[in-house]
C-alpha cells in the first residue's frame, strides 16, 4: 500500500476570469476565415456560414473556437498584421455579438493582431511560431495577461516541409519548449499551453515519433494541445485525402488522448468530443 501520495492538481487555464479545468480533455474547434486553408471545408468567409459553423461546434461540445485569418498550410506565405486584422476583426466582432459567452482563440503570429483581437474580446492566442516570427509576441501576451499556445515549428510555413531534419525530433522538440517556456515565464506569461506542432516542419516519421512519445511532454506540467485533424501525414499512411481523413483523425486523436493530450484542435467537433468521452470512460473504468 502506498501512503502520503496526493492526487495531481488538475491542469487549468484562466480564460477571461473563468477557470477552464482540463482534468478532462476539451475540444478546440477550427474556424478558418482565410481562403487558403489546406482543408477546403473549413474555410468560411460568409458571416452566416461563420455563425452556423460556430453554433454547430459549440453545440457539439467545443470548449474553445480557434479563429484564423492567416493560412499556415505548407507553402503558405506570411501575412502582415494589417492585412490579417482587416480580415479578422469584422468576423470576430460578429462572432462575439452572436456568442458572447463563448471562448474564442485567435490563431496568429502577429503581436498587433493579438492586441486588436484581445481588446475586442478574444480570450487566448494560438501562435504557431512561439514568438519566433514576431519578437514582440511574448511581451504582448504578458501585457494582455491572457493564455498563450506556443507551438513548435521548424522554419516557416512557406518552407517548413522542405526536407525537415532532426537528429532526435522528440528530444529536440522538448528542448525547444524548455527554452521557450523559460523565456515566456521570464516575460511574465502566466498561462502556457504547448503544442508539438504536428505537420509543421516534420516528416511522416517525425510526426508519429512525437505522437508515440507524447507523454514525455508531461514533464512541463502544462496543458498539451494536439492538432492532428485531417493532416496530410494521415493520408500518406492510409491513402486518403483531407476530405476522407475523419476516420484517420479519430484514430490518431484517440492515441493522443491516451498519451496525455489535454486539448484536441479539430475541424470536426462532434466526433472529437465523442472520442474524448469514450477515452475518458475507458480510462476511468476500474480493472476487474
Amino acid at each position: 500500500m502506498i501512503n502520503n501520495i496526493s492526487a495531481p492538481i488538475p491542469l487549468s487555464i484562466n480564460l477571461k476570469g473563468n477557470l477552464l479545468l482540463l482534468d478532462k480533455p476539451v475540444v478546440m474547434g477550427v474556424l478558418n476565415i482565410t481562403k487558403d486553408s489546406f482543408y477546403e471545408k473549413s474555410r468560411f468567409q460568409n458571416n452566416d456560414d461563420l455563425i452556423t459553423q460556430t453554433k454547430k461546434m459549440l453545440s457539439a461540445g467545443a470548449a474553445i473556437i480557434d479563429v484564423g485569418a492567416a493560412s499556415s498550410r505548407p507553402g503558405a506565405k506570411l501575412i502582415n498584421a494589417e492585412e490579417e486584422v482587416e480580415l479578422l476583426l469584422p468576423a470576430l466582432h460578429n462572432l462575439l455579438q452572436h456568442f458572447p459567452e463563448a471562448i474564442f482563440s485567435i490563431d496568429t503570429y502577429n503581436s498587433k493582431t493579438a492586441i486588436a483581437a484581445a481588446e475586442m474580446g478574444a480570450a487566448l492566442i494560438n501562435d504557431i511560431s512561439a514568438g519566433a516570427i514576431d519578437d514582440q509576441m511574448f511581451s504582448t501576451i504578458a501585457a494582455l495577461n491572457i493564455p498563450y499556445v506556443m507551438m513548435h515549428m521548424q522554419g516557416v510555413p512557406e518552407h517548413m516541409q522542405n526536407l525537415p531534419k532532426y537528429d532526435d525530433v522528440v528530444q529536440e522538440t522538448i528542448q525547444y519548449f524548455v527554452q521557450k517556456v523559460e523565456i515566456a515565464r521570464q516575460a511574465g506569461i502566466k498561462d502556457i499551453i504547448i503544442d508539438p506542432g504536428f505537420g509543421f516542419g516534420k516528416s511522416l516519421e517525425h510526426n508519429f515519433m512525437l505522437l508515440k512519445n507524447l507523454k514525455l511532454f508531461e514533464v512541463f506540467q502544462l496543458p498539451i494541445l494536439c492538432g492532428l485533424s485531417r493532416k496530410s501525414f494521415i493520408n500518406r499512411v492510409i491513402n486518403t485525402t483531407a476530405d476522407e481523413a475523419l476516420n484517420g483523425t479519430t484514430v490518431l486523436n484517440t492515441i493522443a488522448l491516451l498519451n496525455g493530450a489535454n486539448i484536441l484542435r479539430v475541424h470536426d467537433a462532434l466526433e472529437a468530443k465523442q472520442t474524448i468521452d469514450l477515452v475518458n470512460y475507458y480510462s476511468n473504468t476500474n480493472e476487474l
